[in-house]
């Protein structure tokens, strides 16, 4: 029974989330599988994958052939590498000790890769939250200066019309008192 190791699709409409699986190649997408190997989360950045490594490597030792999504996967975590290494540990160019102090070297450097990439993006989301707070604060004090503005020329529209209703009602009341004579 030929194996793969592939992606099972669950989640909601635009919001996919994978279980990563051994199953036979003739089985649905989404059907029967041997045995679940992890999980995939694209929705989040940088992207969430759980994964039993030991296990994919025991799949992948046993001839199982991963899709090239799959294979994308298993390579960022690295199941691809322990695979080659132990191929090399049976073969008898490295021993178990050499092979796992490479993998460790590697899992640490690919940590500090990921961290750091984390640190960017919470960086570049301060960066653009900051932007946009000061732009916010730009609209609103131009809002202000406008609204002092229009309160100002009202204010000066006002009393022109007094200044201009005063001397004719002085003038009326002028005409009153010389009628009233």
């Amino acid at each position: 029974m030929p194996v793969k190791i592939r992606l099972q699709r669950h989640g909601k409409k635009g919001k996919p989330f994978y279980w990563i699986v051994a199953a036979d190649s003739r089985a649905k997408r989404d059907g029967r599988f041997l045995e679940k190997l992890g999980t995939y989360n694209p929705n989040t950045n940088p992207a969430t994958i759980d994964l039993d490594i030991d296990g994919s490597v025991k799949w992948l030792q046993n001839g199982a052939q991963p899709t090239d999504t799959a294979r994308a996967i298993l390579s960022y975590k690295g199941a691809m590498l322990k695979n080659h290494l132990a191929g090399g540990v049976a073969k008898g160019a490295l021993t178990e000790e050499e092979a796992e102090k490479k993998f460790q070297a590697w899992l640490d450097e690919k940590a500090g890769k990921v961290a750091s990439k984390e640190e960017s993006l919470a960086k570049a989301k301060a960066d653009a939250k900051a932007k946009a707070l000061e732009a916010e604060k730009a609209v609103n004090e131009a809002r202000v200066a406008e609204a002092v503005e229009e309160v100002v020329e009202e204010e000066a529209a006002e009393v022109e019309a007094a200044a201009e209703e005063a001397p004719e009602a002085e003038a009326t009341e002028e005409t009153k008192e010389e009628a009233a004579e």
